[in-house]
């Protein structure tokens, strides 16, 4: 599936429950029900994404999973904090295989930067894969990267369960909708910092540290 289509689908992802669960509220469904309609809209989704795409990827799939397990824990404990903290398992899941991945061939971090930046004009560099095997600091940076992103995604798991059970309901799903761009922020600025420090623009042949005046 293209980038852009991916982008548009995590947005409804994100922004449609939140506001649907609001609209529901306003009109006075109940906190269960309003969840359950918002956790509804990724499950969704997922079922777009699989007709378009023709198969149902690893992260959609963990969002249907999570659904399924979300919306039966609830109705059984009638409680709707399950909901809330559905994304805090989704993201520490997604926490967890970042670290898994430092004792796979290739580490998360690198697997999903390598369609992002390799082949672009902007680095000299065009082939990747023998970056990893000749320059042992290309892969001791994207080790290190995938420790940052598991890290921080499971301290984001951990701040969203905190939330989801120790806030008013009505407050976690805004708050929680924030914590998106925040994280993802932080973590982009933590690894670029890391990433212009360890030397990867370099190792890539960025173009305008060979010639600064370009930028």
């Amino acid at each position: 599936m293209p980038l852009g289509h991916q982008l548009a689908l995590h947005a409804i992802e994100i922004v449609v429950p939140i506001a649907l669960y609001y609209r529901l509220r306003g009109a006075g469904v109940s906190n269960l029900l309003a969840l359950t309609a918002g956790a509804a809209v990724p499950a969704c989704v997922a079922l777009v994404s699989l007709r378009i795409s023709g198969r149902l990827g690893a992260v959609w799939a963990l969002v249907l999973a999570s659904f399924v397990v979300s919306i039966i824990a609830s109705l059984i404990a009638h409680n709707p904090r399950f909901l809330l903290a559905k994304d805090g398992l989704i993201t520490g899941v997604w926490g967890v295989w970042f670290l898994a991945s430092l004792a796979a061939r290739r580490p998360a971090a690198y697997l999903f930067a390598r369609p992002l930046m390799e082949g672009r004009r902007v680095f000299a560099a065009d082939d990747w894969d023998a970056l990893w095997q000749s320059q042992p600091r290309f892969r001791q940076i994207w080790r290190i990267s995938s420790v940052v992103w598991g890290g921080a995604l499971l301290v984001d798991a951990a701040l969203r369960v905190a939330m989801s059970y120790s806030l008013p309901i009505h407050t976690v799903p805004a708050l929680a909708g924030l914590l998106w761009p925040v994280t993802f922020v932080v973590i982009q600025v933590v690894t670029n910092v890391y990433y212009h420090h360890a030397g990867l623009y370099r190792i890539i042949g960025a173009r305008w540290l060979a010639n600064p005046s370009s930028t």
